[in-house]
């Protein structure tokens, strides 16, 4: 019997209740006999803020370190925009992409056969849309220093963030996405901004080089970060894998979450360098945020939750059966023409977030009967 330990992170808004549907999910397979997932609850974001006047606390890191996986939901809120800058919900997201060493982001955009009609591009644009976005997650204008806002006087300030990134920090993002690549379509589209910024020519000089040096069987495309957002709208589908950094990383995967219907539907992994045991530390959230306008209502998408459970159970828990068994539950149930509100579709059945769930724990049984 395999066993995994994993942090849950509900956070604030929808989190707590996508999280719920993963809490069910997670029961089931544990009640299958063949893996353990022990799981620890913890708080994060604005309600890590209400209950210790911090974003994540030392204790909950102390656990994310230790833990094989941290399943993460979604934080922030109106409630807290005056809260401290440092304390601020999102302060906890980045702290554990930071202190965990997280620093390739995986998004995938996958467009399901049975939602191509509710992308807002044409349904022969998305349909069978396959893109992995390698977003570098730990450097760049998220992180760089100085950062800060300055008062000038005379009623003027002026903000600084600072775009920085070393050799290092591109030449292992770039290693990911070619192998990643290996593994799929052969393909790496590389985006930057070299024209107008120097860390651009930076990325461009080092993905060239590893691509040259060690995988020169992969076609690498440079392209950039602006003709890439409008060639996801354009023609999505001439993309396999695109690398970039944080912050282009962050906008495209957004662009790249709309082809597929609905930011509901993206799932994302984040891992980390494999220490000297082969372990990865990793976290796996959805890419949407705490949606408060809908928080309560029942009306939340979980799919993007419960795939960024498949994806923990694909590399962390290196159980490929049981994350395809997971997108094929996910599958049936979009084929059966159930829908959240964010998916709803004419002719097709308006279910809430909780009867969402039961549907794909339904067909998990089936899948297993």
């Amino acid at each position: 019997m395999s066993t995994f330990d994993l942090l849950i992170l509900p956070g604030d808004g929808i989190g707590t209740e996508i999280m719920t549907e993963v809490d069910r999910i997670i029961t089931w397979f544990n009640k299958q006999g063949n893996i353990t997932f022990n799981c620890e609850h913890d708080l994060v974001g604005g309600a890590a803020y209400d209950a210790h006047g911090c974003a994540i606390t030392d204790a909950a890191m102390e656990k994310a370190q230790k833990a094989d996986a941290v399943i993460f939901g979604a934080v922030g809120g109106p409630k807290w925009d005056d809260v401290p800058y440092e304390a601020r919900p999102e302060a906890g997201l980045l702290r554990l992409r930071k202190d965990l060493g997280l620093f390739a982001n995986l998004r995938p955009a996958i467009c399901y056969p049975a939602l191509a009609e509710s992308s807002s591009l044409k349904t022969e644009l998305v349909e069978g849309l396959d893109i992995l976005i390698v977003r570098e997650l730990t450097g760049g204008v998220y992180f760089g220093e100085p950062k800060e806002i300055t008062d000038l006087g005379d009623g003027q300030k002026r903000a600084v963030d600072t775009q920085l990134y070393e050799t290092y920090e591109i030449d292992r993002i770039a290693r990911v996405a070619f192998d990643l690549a290996g593994k799929r379509g052969s393909l790496v589209h590389s985006a930057e901004k070299r024209n107008v910024m120097k860390t651009g020519v930076l990325w461009h000089e080092v993905v060239s080089k590893v691509h040259q040096e060690s995988f020169s069987d992969i076609k690498l495309e440079h392209i950039l970060a602006d003709n890439c957002a409008m060639q996801l709208v354009r023609t999505p589908k001439q993309f396999d894998v695109i690398v970039t950094d944080n912050l282009f990383g962050d906008i495209l995967s957004d662009v790249a979450a709309m082809l597929t219907g609905s930011l509901g539907m993206l799932p994302s992994a984040s891992l980390g360098a494999a220490d000297e045991n082969g372990k990865t530390k990793a976290m796996y959230e959805p890419v949407h945020g705490s949606a408060p306008d809908i928080a309560g209502q029942g009306k939340a998408n979980p799919i993007a939750m419960i795939a960024s459970f498949a994806m923990a159970l694909r590399y962390s828990c290196n159980l490929s059966a049981e994350a395809d068994m997971v997108d094929k539950a996910v599958a049936n149930v979009l084929d059966q023409g159930l829908r959240t509100a964010d998916i709803m579709q004419d002719g097709k059945q308006l279910i809430t977030t909780s009867e969402m769930g039961t549907a794909i724990l339904n067909e998990l049984e089936d899948l297993v009967a």
